[in-house]
């Protein structure tokens, strides 16, 4: 007999509903359509997105790619409810990683899988990606949503994103003339950002602290929302500054791996970053984590950001007005230290004092 007496199975049955899909689709529209810019002002809806870059202003481009996702950070979303950032911190991962080539962010996609599709938390997410597009200046043109039972716990989802730059031909970073005595700049990131989470967690649950609980570093906010807060995106103010300027030499992201892992990633084998650890101001939040977590400074230099989001190189007497260039573009900018020559087999990044955790 078949289920309920019913003829056959449908598609519901096994638990994927189209109409959840189709529902979300419609609520997430305003919030696609709030990312529109020059190059792109389709519709979502259709088999591919579309762009075009000479209405973007390019004459000889070359296109520059990145994809990312957001780690087990979604998991404290997933946990403490709170799903309207993470979208945000998705966009920040992808753009900031086309920005450090000199690119200009031009159109941005994502892909969203969950076992059983609840369309309210799809389009809080979306509303976040759309929010992080707005702040990078690129469209949203598309996107998969995935409903797909068994394959992910209840309430659980993941999140992938993919994004687009442009370049003009010869105007890539890194430029080929880094030298010995050219400075490095920090920009101050707005916390943990979108690594490390998995290290976070285990420190929580050593802290027995509940998500709700108030946060121990951050007046006013509960630890779930003050270890949600989203990964800054430097986008805007670091073309304004390239294009101003014209004086960046090379970027770099500081994502999982921290200062040692990313820095030499932009540098010339020859040479290596001199960092000054007693430059950076760490915020509240690497101190209560290296505490609570008994995690020493080099570990946590090697997992976080530990307070610096990103690396920019600039010749010594450029220093100045690149930093104050970025500086009007509302970034906080420090000093971290200069380039020197790089021992035979020795580290693409030295440090000289400690870091105040």
């Amino acid at each position: 007999m078949s289920q309920s007496g019913k003829n056959g199975l449908t598609y519901s049955d096994a638990g994927v509903d189209i109409d959840a899909g189709n529902l979300m689709v419609e609520k997430i529209k305003p919030a696609v359509r709030s990312t529109r810019r020059p190059g792109a002002d389709g519709e979502i809806g259709g088999f591919g997105g579309l762009f075009d870059l000479k209405a973007a202003g390019f004459n000889d481009p070359i296109l520059v790619a990145a994809n990312d996702g957001v780690g087990t950070k979604l998991k404290i979303a997933i946990d403490a409810g709170r799903h309207d950032t993470v979208g945000i911190d998705l966009v920040a991962m992808c753009v900031n990683d086309l920005v450090v080539q000199g690119a200009e962010p031009l159109l941005f996609l994502d892909y969203f899988a969950t076992g059983k599709l609840d369309p309210d938390q799809g389009a809080a997410i979306v509303t976040g990606i759309a929010a992080g597009c707005r702040e990078a200046g690129c469209a949203l043109i598309g996107g998969e949503t995935a409903e797909m039972p068994g394959m992910y716990s209840d309430g659980d989802y993941d999140l992938a994103g993919f994004a687009v730059g442009a370049a003009e031909r010869g105007k890539l970073l890194p430029s080929g003339d880094i030298g010995e005595g050219d400075v490095i700049l920090g920009l101050s990131s707005s916390g943990v950002h979108s690594n490390g989470f998995s290290l976070v967690r285990k420190i929580v649950t050593l802290s027995g602290l509940a998500w709700d609980a108030p946060a121990p570093f951050a007046d006013g906010k509960s630890l779930g929302e003050a270890l949600l807060t989203p990964t800054r995106i430097y986008v805007k103010p670091l073309l304004a500054a390239i294009r101003e300027t014209g004086a960046l030499k090379a970027l770099a992201h500081i994502t999982g791996g921290g200062f040692p892992e990313n820095i030499p990633r932009v540098l010339p084998k020859h040479l290596a970053a001199e960092i000054d650890l007693g430059a950076v101001s760490v915020p509240p939040v690497f101190s209560w984590l290296a505490k609570t977590g008994g995690v020493a400074a080099t570990e946590m230099l090697r997992t976080f950001n530990c307070g610096i989001g990103m690396i920019v190189v600039v010749a010594e007497g450029d220093a100045a007005k690149v930093s104050q260039a970025l500086e009007a573009q509302g970034e906080s900018v420090v000093t971290l230290g200069r380039m020197i020559a790089r021992a035979e087999g020795g580290a693409g990044t030295v440090y000289k004092g400690t870091l105040a955790l």
